[in-house]
């Protein structure tokens, strides 16, 4: 059985380009992709739920979010 080294060299590579970053430069993708993933969370939440009102849909998500957030602290 022959393993796909693809994905290890895609993340080594990834890797390499985040080490040749700034720590600003690295701040600044890391607030990028989360807000990245929230409108995508957003995104989705609307095209499951594309009748709720605004106000609807923003308790929904806030009801959602709540469930994602650590309690441990």
């Amino acid at each position: 059985m022959m393993m796909n080294v693809k994905p290890r060299l895609n993340h080594e590579r990834y890797i390499g380009i985040l080490r040749q970053m700034t720590p600003e430069e690295r701040l600044s993708k890391a607030l990028e992709l989360s807000e990245f993933g929230r409108a995508l969370f957003v995104h989705g939440l609307r095209k499951r739920f594309p009748l709720l009102s605004a106000e609807e849909f923003n308790k929904k998500l806030r009801e959602r979010l709540d469930k994602c957030h650590n309690r441990n602290y």
